[in-house]
């Protein structure tokens, strides 16, 4: 328990109790009767006192000095070990056919009660490339379509109405509304960015906008050399990889569960969601995709940057190839 320093029966108030008894004379039981306590009480501090001085009057741990049934140093260690392999108590005492109480109890007591208390894996180290093209990267973000009614709940809070369904080949009934997939495309060394409102993620859909960006950065001056993407049915295809080889680009794909490889699309799709996506009211897909290329080029062109110096991807572009880039948006 821990008291206050100023507390009537903490430290200073047992020195109180003390001085009174050994330097004013005082007897044992009118000083314990105006602390508070029994004169049993105040006779053990004034032993603790003579014995110890000012630290005999501290508090000790109430825990026993040893512990018959103590766990075997060997044990904690097992325990210790198994817990760095990221396993749960439970599967611990079943490894080490121990209780489950003991185990929770040893893993607190050496502070890895809780997973987050192990040391955590290295984190990525942030980077940049020097050349345009060197590598980019590419993503892809589900926005749900805008239906005959406008804009749904989340930007005018009014109840999701039903939709019409319709049954699709296979016999399932699905919704009309559906989804549009939005492709990304940023490189990594000047963030200019290449942006597609496309049906679906498929492979074919995949390898058609990824000739589009490369025609992209090219008319722009910029070699693609390295690609960047997730690990989606779309890009794990042999016929994506075809698409590479035949592009002459090298393809690199993220650790599985670690989006944070791929972040600089991720930062973008951030970026593009509230400025663009979620900026306005739209009344249909259409108006919604339309106002993407406005969007865009202010984007590429005039919106400031933080990870370039608060300046455009177009200014690092000049800085880094020395050219005088026009737009080629329409």
């Amino acid at each position: 328990m821990k008291l206050h320093a100023n507390a009537p029966l903490g430290p200073k108030g047992r020195a109180t109790m003390v001085r009174r008894v050994l330097e004013e004379g005082i007897a044992l039981t009118e000083a314990a009767e105006a602390a508070g306590v029994s004169a049993k009480t105040a006779g053990k501090w004034v032993c603790r006192y003579r014995a110890e001085g000012e630290r005999g009057l501290l508090d000790r741990s109430s825990a026993p000095r040893t512990v018959h049934n103590a766990t075997p140093a060997d044990r904690v260690a097992a325990i210790a070990a198994l817990r760095r392999l990221r396993m749960t108590g439970p599967e611990i005492a079943e490894t080490l056919e121990m209780a489950t109480s003991t185990v929770s109890a040893v893993l607190k007591r050496i502070g890895l009660g809780k997973l987050s208390r192990l040391e955590p894996e290295e984190p990525i180290r942030r980077y940049e490339k020097r050349r345009p093209g060197e590598l980019i990267h590419i993503d892809v973000k589900k926005l749900g379509r805008i239906g005959p009614h406008g804009a749904g709940h989340r930007i005018v809070g009014r109840k999701r109405r039903r939709t019409k369904t319709k049954v699709d080949a296979a016999g399932v009934n699905r919704r009309q509304i559906g989804w549009e997939c939005v492709h990304v495309c940023v490189d990594d060394a000047t963030r200019l960015a290449y942006v597609e409102v496309l049906p679906d993620e498929k492979a074919t859909t995949a390898i058609g906008f990824l000739r589009r960006a490369i025609s992209f950065y090219r008319s722009h001056g910029i070699a693609v050399q390295r690609l960047m993407t997730d690990n989606g049915s779309a890009y794990v295809s042999v016929a994506h990889a075809l698409a590479c080889k035949s592009l002459g680009i090298r393809h690199i794909r993220t650790r599985p569960y670690r989006p944070q490889t791929n972040g600089k699309a991720e930062r973008f799709i951030r970026t593009m969601l509230r400025e663009w996506a979620y900026a306005a009211v739209y009344g249909s897909s259409p108006d919604r995709a339309s106002a993407l290329s406005g969007w865009l080029e202010r984007y590429n062109f005039s919106r400031r940057h933080g990870a370039l110096g608060h300046r455009p991807p177009i200014a690092r572009l000049r800085e880094l190839n020395g050219n005088n880039v026009a737009s080629t948006y329409t």
